[in-house]
């Protein structure tokens, strides 16, 4: 038998290596070591930011000793003294009837006990006895009294006016005591002399024929 020659081996060679081509056109496969993956495909997406919530403002801390109001007088009965409350502040006013006062303030503490000061080295120490009454002393103008205030109802307390009366600075003081006494020094210009009296419902004063008016006291 005769075998093909040459020309005709390349020939079929020529014609298949044609047919493999047409068919790798036709069918689009890829050679696996040119496939590259694209960037965007292997990358996580992130987790959004975190913020954290603001702690809570602490609250205010309020004062233990309640607000309230407390008039009484001198152990010696010369004098009389008021004693505002609020908010662990304390205003106290101290008076004869005479010429003789002193407006004094500091703080409470928790305790009930406070320490208050005025001008000229003026001060009162006192004690917060079971919310009903205050028990201490008071020294003003040099001289120490020992005072007990009881808790005050209104019309009972502490009032203040100050005005311009006929050309003079007025600023006045009154404690109505419990039972509805008032002792209270008008100071007229930087004189002091004994205050009238006011009415405690409405606060009005007639003042060197002027109409003013006092009002309650609160730190």
């Amino acid at each position: 038998m005769k075998r093909p020659g040459p020309l005709l081996t390349l020939l079929a060679g020529l014609v298949l290596g044609v047919f493999m081509l047409s068919l790798n056109a036709t069918t689009g496969t890829k050679n696996a070591s040119t496939y590259q993956e694209s960037p965007a495909a292997s990358v996580s997406p992130s987790a959004p930011p975190t913020t954290s919530s603001p702690s809570p403002s602490p609250s205010p801390t309020r004062s233990a000793v309640p607000n309230a109001d407390y008039a009484g007088r001198t152990d010696d009965d010369s004098s009389a003294i008021a004693v505002s409350l609020r908010g662990g502040k304390a205003i106290a006013y101290f008076c004869d009837g005479h010429d003789k006062e002193s407006w004094l303030k500091g703080d409470v503490k928790d305790d009930g006990t406070m320490k208050l000061t005025g001008s000229h080295g003026d001060e009162l120490n006192g004690t917060l006895q079971d919310g009903k009454r205050i028990r201490g002393t008071a020294e003003v103008g040099g001289q120490k009294y020992g005072f007990t205030a009881d808790k005050a109802v209104k019309p009972s307390g502490l009032y203040r006016a100050t005005a311009t009366v006929r050309g003079a600075k007025v600023d006045g003081g009154w404690i109505v005591l419990p039972g509805g006494k008032q002792v209270g020094v008008v100071t007229r210009d930087g004189t002091p002399s004994a205050a009238p009296v006011i009415d405690p419902e409405t606060g009005a004063v007639t003042i060197d024929g002027q109409k003013i008016v006092a009002r309650p006291v609160t730190p």
